[in-house]
């Protein structure tokens, strides 16, 4: 069994081989170039750029609501520190929402 196996596989890697050869036999040096051009224009980019910036804004969701609950329950315990508390916390969801902006935006560029 492992030989009819192993020798259906070689015969199918063969005839793949083969196959390959022939077309590449058939086609102009022109539609070559333009293949080796598009290869690199397929669905993969665009998949990997989306889930990139996909990611980011969740992430970027998650510690923003993470800092503004923080942030209430801090004023909750301590109200009179309300107005520092809320500066810090805008601050830092301003650097939060910073580094997810630079996250799509690289993503995006995976794309292009």
């Amino acid at each position: 069994m492992k030989r009819f196996l192993t020798l259906t596989i070689v015969a199918f890697i063969g005839l793949t081989f083969a196959g390959s050869l022939d077309v590449a036999a058939q086609q102009t040096h022109e539609q070559q170039v333009e293949l080796k051009k598009a290869e690199g224009h397929g669905m993969g980019k665009g998949l990997g750029g989306g889930i990139t910036a996909g990611l980011a804004v969740v992430g970027a969701g998650l510690g923003i609501g993470r800092i503004g609950g923080s942030a209430c329950e801090s004023i909750a315990r301590q109200p009179e520190m309300a107005g520092p508390i809320g500066t810090n916390m805008i601050i830092t969801a301003a650097l939060v929402e910073g580094a997810a902006l630079f996250a799509i935006v690289v993503g995006m560029l995976g794309i292009l």
